[in-house]
């Protein structure tokens, strides 16, 4: 099968469904879920500096057989590495780590701080070839209206979370204006089960002889939205890429969308989300 892809503002083909790395331990435990989800058929692996994996997933994305070129790895820069000299050399240090040529995609992991600086850096990275599209993660319109108007080029996309339950309206009104796409974290509510009950997409699971997370994702991606579900367990990697054979109607996406509570579990414009975040993940501890 091949995954759909979704034309990103620069040019480039981004696969619409991608797997998610997310608080997968670097103990073999990534290599393996990387590697199975790329047996599987997944084209796009989801990363980030501060989720210490990347280097299980470069090896086993190598160790696929697997033209890179046929291969999106997407990797994020930490907040302690902000400004353009930081953020310079944490690019090439997580080219070191995933031992890649080229990173298709690197975001603004958490933009607070000097995040203009940190863009000037993406941008140069970019010219020289060491990331092929940039983009940025956790923006909310208050955030997005604070930087983005200061960058010279516009991102590619804006990762952010995203679920029936909150589907980022005004974000997507923003994001849409400027062609830039969204990405869902959490696209599955992170395990939320009163999604995964919500009678109306049991409902849905049922007519299509889905489960609740295929009918959220296929919901997710007929609404133009990049999705990267995680897990460690085969069977699961397998189903989740498993919603491309069906079609949700239009009035059934109309219905999902009524399930918007306009509201997520993460609120990037709390105060103390800065200081938080940088206490809870220092990528620099083993240097």
């Amino acid at each position: 099968m091949t995954t759909p892809t979704i034309q990103l503002n620069d040019g480039h083909q981004i696969p619409a469904i991608g797997f998610g790395t997310f608080q997968i331990p670097d103990d073999g435990t990534t290599y393996q879920a990387v590697k199975d989800a790329l047996a599987a058929g997944y084209r796009h692996i989801d990363t980030a500096v501060a989720y210490f994996n990347e280097d299980e997933v470069g090896r086993a994305v190598r160790d696929s057989g697997i033209p890179r070129d046929q291969i999106w790895v997407t990797s994020k820069l930490w907040l302690q590495d902000f400004g353009y000299e930081a953020a310079s050399c944490a690019i090439d240090k997580s080219l070191q780590q995933l031992d890649l040529d080229y990173i298709d995609l690197y975001l603004i992991h958490q933009p607070y701080g000097d995040v203009p600086g940190a863009w000037r850096a993406m941008e140069d990275a970019k010219q020289a070839g060491k990331l092929k599209s940039i983009g940025v993660s956790n923006m909310t319109p208050k955030i997005w209206n604070q930087f983005v108007p200061q960058f010279a080029t516009m991102p590619s996309v804006d990762q952010v979370e995203f679920n029936p339950y909150f589907q980022q309206t005004e974000l997507r009104a923003i994001l849409k204006a400027h062609d830039v796409k969204l990405e869902a974290w959490a696209p599955l509510g992170q395990g939320n089960q009163n999604l995964m009950h919500e009678p109306m997409i049991t409902q849905l699971a049922e007519k299509y002889g889905k489960n609740a997370g295929q009918i959220i994702l296929r919901f997710e991606n007929q609404e133009g939205v990049v999705v990267f579900p995680k897990s460690v367990h085969e069977s699961r990697i397998k189903s989740n890429l498993d919603i491309f054979d069906f079609d949700l109607t239009a009035d059934e996406v109309a219905q999902l969308r009524t399930l918007d509570k306009g509201q997520g579990r993460h609120d990037p414009d709390a105060p103390g989300v800065k200081e938080m975040l940088l206490g809870a993940f220092d990528v620099h501890a083993n240097d």
